[in-house]
């Protein structure tokens, strides 16, 4: 059972669910990957709409990462993700939505 206020959102690739969550060791790798800004410009990229595909590809891969899964981006390259690229751009912006919402 997926948690959001633990952070977890659900991703299914291939028609199995998974668990996503981007912990602490899931961003500071992110961040490592990130070939250009920080996770702040990344977080701007998503509210201002002006994200790429492989922001989302990077952060599901974080996000499946720190909820366990052991597997790498290429995996997910001929991967079908629920919902396409739309599913997978939402899926990417709960990640972020959920790692940085404060607690209340």
């Amino acid at each position: 059972m997926i948690n959001p206020l633990a952070g977890e959102v659900a991703v299914t690739i291939d028609g199995i669910p998974h668990r996503a969550k981007l912990t602490l060791g899931a961003l500071a790798a992110l961040e490592a990957e990130l070939d250009e800004g920080t996770l702040i410009t990344l977080v701007e990229r998503f509210e201002s709409g002006h994200y790429r595909g492989r922001d989302v590809l990077a952060l599901i891969v974080a996000g499946l990462r720190g909820g366990g899964w052991r597997g790498q981006a290429d995996d997910l390259l001929s991967a079908d993700i629920a919902g396409g690229p739309v599913g997978a751009a939402t899926v990417a912006a709960q990640l972020l939505a959920r790692a940085f919402a404060p607690p209340s």
